[in-house]
């Protein structure tokens, strides 16, 4: 018996030991005050990289439409003929020489190419608001994220402090004879494990606070807490309200531009079916008569039409495809909310049940245990189940508080409005 007893008091000594290093082991939490979400999305849009990068295609666009409105230069052309050769027509005798300037009818091609760049900077410019789009709603899941772990690390100081209350009340019935000394070490094993899962949380916040402050391109985060409680439920909006913002979707935006973009590479394709004709026209002078004379003329390229044949069929395939994706994106995209929508509907519904009916009851019941036990009524067991329960049925209540706005940032994502962090919309109480 006391070698049992001394093997349970070693064992307590080593994970006190461990609980009191593990702590001081952490990289501590950054400093600086808090940050909201409106302030990390302004920050995504001015500092993220990958926005800057795709920045540079909106200008090469802008560049290539300068250039397209840019007609072709007019040509000098000197030409001198019957100089140079034998007998009249040596030296420069009877030499005519022609000096004329030629333009490029374009016929069309210039205005469909100037309108193909148009085309493509609305192109651009709509992958632009996609990448935005894009970017603010990642920046909102990692925003969640951060909150979601300072809750889970008030979760886990709060377990710390229920495992320190539970540890307490066993000391004090061993010491009073009422509860075997087995009790208090799996009270001060738990009240450890509890140390641990906050010490874990800790390192997961420090993490998520780096991964958000990356999408502003900062190495390390100038800020020690985001601002929102998660706890908080989302409003739910109607369905009918959510499908009749889909056509602010820029994916489908982004669908009906490349069917511009075909459309204008198209009229480009048939206006060059349409042969560009060159006009010259200048002064030839006739060096045996001493005389001037105006010459003139066209040039007509043959056989034109043909050559753009598959280019205009192309263009055509590109339209048609364009237009079938936009279908077929719209489809996608009202299925998928309607989705999203009923998850969100559940989740809310679940959070509301376990924060309104479940978890006072078990705060109840734990309230209860805890007296029933200080007092000698109750078993250690009893006491063990209900603390587990609550804080079980607490954090499946923060998770599934995380997974519901987590599906407003989706569905905002997809009705491609501004991604705001429905803490501006929320009802209930934490």
């Amino acid at each position: 018996m006391p070698d049992r007893f001394a093997r349970h008091s070693w064992a307590c000594l080593v994970l006190w030991s461990f609980a009191a290093i593990a702590p001081a082991q952490t990289t501590p939490l950054p400093t600086g005050p808090a940050i909201a979400l409106e302030e990390a999305l302004a920050r995504t849009m001015a500092g993220n990289p990958e926005l800057a990068a795709f920045g540079h295609r909106v200008d090469a666009a802008l560049g290539r439409l300068q250039q397209a409105h840019i007609a072709p230069n007019p040509e000098l052309d000197l030409a001198v003929a019957d100089a140079l050769g034998t007998d009249d027509y040596r030296g420069l005798r009877s030499a005519e020489t022609t000096v004329t300037i030629a333009w490029v009818l374009e016929r069309g091609i210039r205005r469909r190419q100037v309108d193909a760049a148009v085309a493509d900077v609305s192109l651009r410019e709509v992958e632009t608001r996609i990448m935005q789009l894009d970017a603010a709603a990642e920046t909102a899941r990692r925003f969640l994220a951060c909150l979601a772990y300072q809750a889970r690390l008030e979760n886990a100081v709060r377990a710390v402090g229920l495992a320190a209350e539970t540890v307490d009340a066993v000391r004090r019935r061993v010491a009073a004879g009422g509860a075997a000394r087995a009790e208090l070490s799996r009270a001060e094993a738990g009240l450890v494990r509890a140390g641990i899962l906050e010490e874990e949380y800790t390192h997961e916040l420090l993490s998520a606070y780096h991964r958000l402050s990356a999408q502003w391109g900062a190495k390390d985060p100038d800020f020690n807490r985001v601002e929102g409680n998660v706890r908080k439920l989302p409003a739910v909006q109607p369905l009918t309200a959510l499908l009749s913002r889909v056509d602010s979707n820029p994916d489908l935006a982004l669908f009906l531009s490349r069917r511009r973009l075909a459309e204008a590479e198209l009229h480009i394709a048939q206006a060059r079916s349409r042969p560009n004709w060159r006009v010259h026209a200048g002064v030839r002078r006739i060096e045996r008569t001493d005389d001037l004379a105006l010459v003139g003329g066209i040039s007509v390229p043959l056989g034109t039409r043909s050559r753009h044949l598959g280019r205009i069929a192309e263009t055509r395939a590109e339209m048609a495809r364009a237009q079938g994706e936009a279908r077929a994106r719209r489809v996608h995209i009202e299925a998928a909310l309607f989705v999203l929508h009923q998850e969100l509907l559940h989740h809310v519904n679940v959070a509301a049940s376990l924060r309104d009916r479940v978890i006072p009851l078990l705060e109840s019941a734990l309230d209860s245990t805890h007296r029933a036990y200080v007092l000698g009524r109750g078993s250690y067991l009893e006491l063990s189940a209900v603390q587990a329960e609550l804080l079980q049925v607490d954090g499946e209540l923060l998770e599934t508080g995380v997974d519901a706005h987590g599906l407003v940032v989706e569905i905002e994502r997809l009705t491609g409005v501004p991604v705001l962090y429905p803490a501006a919309a929320q009802r209930g109480q934490p």
